[in-house]
């Protein structure tokens, strides 16, 4: 099936999809008054942690990506790790371009705050495993591609964040003459945000797919039970994001000028990165599906574990901290904006017969992607 023209992209969503920036926008506002106007809502929200993350902010993760996994054509993984062009660059935006982007822009943007830069170093070195995962469904990225990519990231989370981190706090900043600093991470807090943000639902999501395919066929997996599930992905979102803004919006609202001066970088960085990896991705050759993959993971990050070794090596209240809690605080308007980019982008995509055509990337046509996801 092929594109539509692109006034047609962005009709073809749902209701629920087509107003998604009112939703969230309604969800930021929401989070921020019930945090700063309900007593004690912050300490019920932290009563029960996994880690340092709120068991509120867990759930909503899992349920945000369960659906979205569950749609995920397991036997077709295999026409994604034979693309070695789309793995090279995903690494390479990854593990090389993105760190060093945002280390630049945290010493050039924030010279005179080490606390916020550390921070925003940090946030720069965890990719991101979670919520990408829904940025790539609602933008028709190929949902077999950003599986892979996503796993891949994980096995080099465990690998390189402690040896980046080392490198980019450590080792450059004295090879440069800057202030250096010491980032002692346990690898078993890797380990468990890994498992847990993305061995859980990744688990669900195979085991409801070979269940459901195996009892029932996959054409009523696909027609009939996807579009029940597909809703809960984005009820998830919108409770995350409520949930988040609860926790923080004290400090948003008591601490406006910290907040801006942390999320310049950040802005940069999230366009930079997607922006950049998107005309990568089309100037390599890769679908429309692909490239935007390729998009959402290099520009994500994983602020579950940005956050929990911002606390737990710095503390609480430490403006490390603070930095990473306004990384998803930035990277949830913004990537969202992304979305509706790259739907625009899609419907001028050009030479789509000389791009690579794969099964995964036909499933994922605006038709189907929106009743798959209800």
């Amino acid at each position: 099936m092929t594109a539509p023209a692109e006034a047609d992209v962005l009709h073809r969503l749902s209701f629920l999809d087509r107003l998604l920036p009112v939703w969230i926008g309604a969800a930021m506002l929401a989070g921020i008054l019930l945090g700063r106007f309900i007593p004690g809502l912050q300490g019920i929200l932290e009563a029960v942690k996994i880690g340092e993350v709120s068991l509120p902010i867990a759930l909503g993760l899992l349920l945000m990506m369960y659906p979205v996994l569950a749609k995920v054509r397991y036997d077709r993984l295999d026409t994604v790790t034979r693309d070695t062009r789309t793995m090279v660059l995903s690494l390479v935006l990854n593990w090389i371009l993105g760190p060093a982007l945002m280390f630049a822009l945290a010493w050039l943007m924030l010279p005179d705050l080490p606390e916020y830069r550390t921070g925003l170093i940090i946030v720069g070195l965890a990719r991101c495993i979670a919520m990408v995962i829904i940025w790539n469904d609602l933008a028709c990225g190929d949902r077999e591609a950003a599986a892979v990519l996503v796993a891949l990231n994980s096995v080099f989370q465990l690998i390189m964040f402690g040896v980046l981190g080392w490198f980019y706090l450590d080792l450059l900043p004295g090879w440069l003459g800057l202030t250096t600093t010491g980032l002692e991470v346990s690898a078993w807090t890797i380990v468990q945000y890994v498992l847990i943000f993305l061995g859980i639902p990744l688990a669900a999501g195979y085991l409801t797919r070979r269940l459901g395919e195996r009892s029932r066929g996959r054409e009523w997996y696909e027609s009939k039970f996807l579009p029940r599930i597909g809703p809960i992905a984005l009820y998830g979102l919108l409770f995350t994001i409520v949930v988040l803004f609860a926790l923080q919006g004290e400090t948003i609202t008591s601490r406006p000028l910290d907040v801006a001066r942390i999320a310049l970088p950040l802005l940069v960085y999230f366009a930079l990165m997607w922006l950049g990896s998107f005309a990568l991705g089309k100037a390599a050759g890769l679908s429309y599906e692909r490239t935007t993959t390729l998009a959402f993971t290099a520009a994500g990050n994983n602020f579950e574990l940005a956050i929990a070794v911002a606390i737990g090596v710095f503390g609480v209240t430490s403006g490390q901290a603070l930095a990473g809690v306004v990384g998803p605080l930035i990277e949830v308007p913004v990537l969202v904006g992304l979305v509706y980019v790259s739907l625009w982008l899609r419907g001028r995509w050009a030479d789509r017969s000389d791009h690579q055509a794969t099964p995964a990337a036909a499933s994922n046509t605006p038709d189907s992607s929106r009743n798959n996801a209800g």
